[in-house]
């Protein structure tokens, strides 16, 4: 009688749950583009007109060469005025070690900037691959 009332059990009770439809696993959403310090050269190299280089490292340390502007990742939304007016314009963030520019690439895409890129490892990687760093006097 108990392997009936067992087997009762798991025909109206474990086999319907396993069967519910399950709800979809969300896709984690980021804001940015992780981008290596190789596609980094590659696109200076190619057209570097064609987007903004931002440095959000504080304390500031120094800059890979042509960077646009240094604005402190925790300060960013207070330098809007130095910010492309197009949305979509490509900016590619980076900081010592990529921590405090993605940060600065997430209150961006907040902000309604679309075309972000962050550099993978910061100007750690980037020197650490022999590019050249201009450092604070």
């Amino acid at each position: 009688m108990k392997k009936i009332k067992f087997a009762a059990f798991l025909l109206f009770v474990i086999v319907p749950a396993s069967c519910a439809p399950q709800s979809p696993v969300e896709e984690s959403y980021n804001p940015y583009e992780d981008i290596s310090v190789e596609t980094l050269a590659g696109i200076m190299e190619e057209r570097r007109d064609s987007f903004l280089l931002i440095n959000t490292h504080i304390p500031y340390e120094g800059d890979i060469p042509d960077t646009d502007l240094s604005i402190p990742y925790n300060e960013i939304s207070a330098y809007l005025d130095q910010l492309p007016a197009d949305k979509d314009a490509e900016i590619v963030l980076y900081c010592r070690s990529d921590n405090m520019s993605r940060s600065a690439a997430e209150d961006l895409a907040e902000l309604g900037y679309t075309n972000l890129k962050n550099l993978d490892g910061g100007f750690i990687a980037w020197r650490d691959a022999g590019y050249p760093f201009e450092t604070a006097p």
